[in-house]
């Protein structure tokens, strides 16, 4: 009697979950020591800088909110969050999302990864995953370090708005954070910009340095005169845009534009990123970047993005041109001026005046009346009238404004130096310089309904 042996069917094996391969990642991603530093970085560095820099007398006034850090702790985080707009924000996005994909070029792993995962779209999908989660820790770390160590340094006195209207310590707070959380959206734009660059260029160093390279060329486009529609389709514009948080009544609409056009970037970035990994070739060792047409594939279609969002934001707000006119500069230094005369009149002790009773107006001029009263310049005069009750005379004082391209301003107070000249006035934390001497403001660049 003789047996017969048969092979049983090997068990077909399952694609890895998209959990457990996420987890892979992010372990992977974690046990970098560059990345460990980055996140000890973020969590750490912000609480000592701005507790270092708040006891100077010297402060960062051409940061915005930078005159009144020695004034309360919210100013410092926002001095903060403006520079992490400008450099420390697309450095994380290059350092991590830069790098995702163009580390397994460098190592050779591809092969391996995919034998163990058994699917592209999760491979993609936990790494995309596993950056995204870092930045965050990495955001939210440069968030809190800057909250906590402007308020161990200094106190979480009100703070002074960009109108120049007080905001309670509660208020502050809650808007600081906000303005924090917007700046996720156009981090989120150029972390995608990253995956972009590491799946196009593998391991090519222009792959980690494109989110870098890409928002310094965005932000150049936003120191040139390039009109509004423009300056909204950039991402980056919302590393601007929080700063209509800080007006009364907010400049919401900019900043709901800039959130928007941030996350539009970011998945049409993934979209073209993920296209372009699916038709990689994973068994050429020497894969050194997608070349010409990955480059093509993948970068033109962000200019048609530029293109498209512009077209839709001009029609959809009505904005033209570089959207700075003389009527929006009177209005803002008058009421930025209405505000912190009232703020003075507090600290010297004098009786109150609401801002009805001054009935504050501006007249500004451009380049000394040659030219006409709109755009960008370090060439704006105004000239402020107010008046007080019970006095017939009516108060007067001149201001010289530098305004930037995208409606910040410094008003430089040049007399009468009783009322905007330099001197210290007494507030509760110590003595403070005249808030009527120089002040920021902000123009809103899009078009405001008319009142009434």
């Amino acid at each position: 009697m003789t047996a017969t042996l048969t092979d049983a069917p090997a068990p077909a094996a399952s694609p890895v979950s998209t959990a457990r391969a996420y987890r892979f990642e992010l372990v992977k991603l974690v046990s970098q020591w560059r990345v460990r530093l980055l996140v000890l970085a973020c969590w750490i560095a912000p609480a000592l800088f701005i507790i270092a820099v708040s006891q100077q007398t010297t402060l960062p006034v051409d940061m915005l909110f930078g005159r009144w850090m020695n004034a309360t702790g919210w100013a410092g985080s926002l001095v903060l969050l403006g520079f992490s707009g400008l450099y420390a924000l697309p450095l994380l996005a290059s350092l991590v999302a830069g790098d995702v994909f163009a580390s397994e070029d460098r190592l050779g792993t591809w092969r391996h990864l995919l034998v163990a995962v058994r699917s592209p779209w999760r491979i993609f999908a936990a790494k995309a995953l596993a950056s995204l989660t870092v930045l965050l820790v990495m955001v939210t770390g440069l968030a809190v370090s800057s909250v906590v160590g402007g308020i161990v340094a200094v106190g979480g006195q009100e703070l002074v708005g960009l109108d120049g209207h007080v905001l309670a310590p509660g208020d502050a707070a809650g808007k600081v954070l906000l303005a924090w959380a917007c700046v996720l959206a156009p981090t989120l734009a150029l972390a995608a910009i990253g995956l972009l660059g590491s799946v196009a260029l593998g391991r090519s160093p222009m792959g980690l340095l494109m989110p870098i390279v890409v928002a310094f060329a965005m932000q150049f486009v936003q120191m040139m005169p390039v009109p509004v529609a423009v300056r909204l389709a950039l991402p980056t514009y919302a590393f601007i845009s929080w700063n209509g948080l800080f007006t009364s009544p907010p400049q919401l609409e900019p900043l709901v534009i800039g959130v928007v056009v941030s996350l539009v970037w970011a998945v049409a970035a993934t979209a073209l990123a993920y296209v372009l990994f699916l038709r990689r070739d994973f068994t050429d060792l020497t894969h050194d970047g997608g070349g010409r047409r990955a480059i093509a594939l993948g970068l033109l279609p962000l200019v048609g993005v530029l293109a498209a969002t512009a077209a839709v934001v001009t029609p959809a707000t009505g904005a033209t041109g570089s959207g700075i006119e003389q009527e929006k500069v009177q209005n803002s230094v008058a009421t930025a001026f209405a505000h912190l005369y009232r703020l003075q009149t507090r600290q010297l002790n004098r009786p109150d005046v609401t801002e009805a009773q001054l009935m504050t107006t501006a007249a500004c001029t451009k380049g000394g009346g040659q030219i006409a009263p709109e755009g960008p310049g370090n060439d704006w005069r105004c000239v402020v009238s107010w008046h007080l009750p019970g006095v017939e005379a009516t108060g007067s004082a001149i201001y010289q404004l530098d305004v930037a391209t995208d409606g910040r301003f410094v008003a430089d107070g040049d007399g009468p130096k009783e009322v905007n000249g330099y001197f210290l006035v007494r507030t509760p934390i110590g003595d403070a310089p005249n808030p009527l001497w120089q002040f920021d403001g902000n123009v809103e660049l899009l078009p405001t309904l008319p009142k009434g």
